[in-house]
């Protein structure tokens, strides 16, 4: 099984612009996050696609593979179908620029879900963490999922989900996703759907399409750099 991974990386962040380039403890947030996947030796090829001819020349500078994407992308997952339309790959994990922290075994939690699927009966798979507090489960920005018993992902939504009539659990969704190329790309080739647009949740795309999506517990939640403050976070934790 041919795997890859791809890092989507855009330079006009909505609300931190750059910021895959700034510098985190001596090296660009960008640069950490690529060695963080490549010294995993968990892919077959690891792949950046940009729209940005700063962040092309410094994956360059890095010795790393760069793919220009000459398409306006509206997602994450588009970026990553552009970029490994007319590459080799069995199974694409897609993972966000700006996860530096990015865990080794959380990504080869994904890539054992498609080893452990003889019968090719998923077509992608994602990463869920239980929600434990009140305020998350009611935060619009943590998106929340359900799933049926054998972990496949029933729907996404940014509210509370299940409401919970008795005792029960929430889990928030993780957004690393690892697909099978073909989903992928019957992803690409899909007007975004009503439910989708709605909620403004790309992983509902794939289950309005029918596709069947494998979740899976992690205790790995990442430290997504969205602002200047989560940036010194991340700088404090690298001490």
């Amino acid at each position: 099984m041919r795997i890859l991974a791809v890092i989507p990386a855009r330079f006009e962040a909505q609300r931190f612009p750059g910021k895959l380039l700034a510098d985190l403890n001596g090296k660009t947030v960008l640069q950490r996050t690529y060695e963080a996947v490549v010294n995993t030796n968990l892919f077959d090829e690891v792949w950046v696609a940009t729209d940005s001819d700063q962040i092309e020349t410094h994956v360059q500078a890095l010795g790393g593979k760069v793919f220009r994407s000459i398409l306006n992308h509206d997602c994450g997952s588009n970026r990553v179908a552009e970029c490994v339309q007319d590459i080799e790959a069995d199974v694409v994990i897609n993972v966000q620029g700006d996860e530096p922290f990015i865990a080794q075994n959380a990504l080869a939690d994904l890539i054992q879900a498609f080893e452990n699927d003889a019968a090719n009966a998923i077509d992608l798979a994602s990463l869920m963490i239980p929600i434990t507090s009140k305020h998350d489960l009611e935060n619009p920005n943590i998106v929340k999922v359900v799933s049926d018993q054998q972990g496949r992902a029933l729907y996404f939504s940014r509210s509370a989900i299940p409401f919970m009539r008795a005792e029960g659990q929430a889990f928030r969704h993780v957004g690393i996703y690892a697909f099978r190329k073909a989903a992928l790309l019957d992803f690409y080739a899909q007007a975004p759907t009503p439910l989708e647009m709605a909620e403004k949740i790309e992983a509902i795309r794939y289950l309005e399409m029918g596709k069947v999506m494998q979740m899976l517990p992690t205790d790995f939640v990442g430290v997504g750099i969205d602002t200047p403050q989560d940036l010194e976070r991340a700088k404090a934790l690298l001490g």
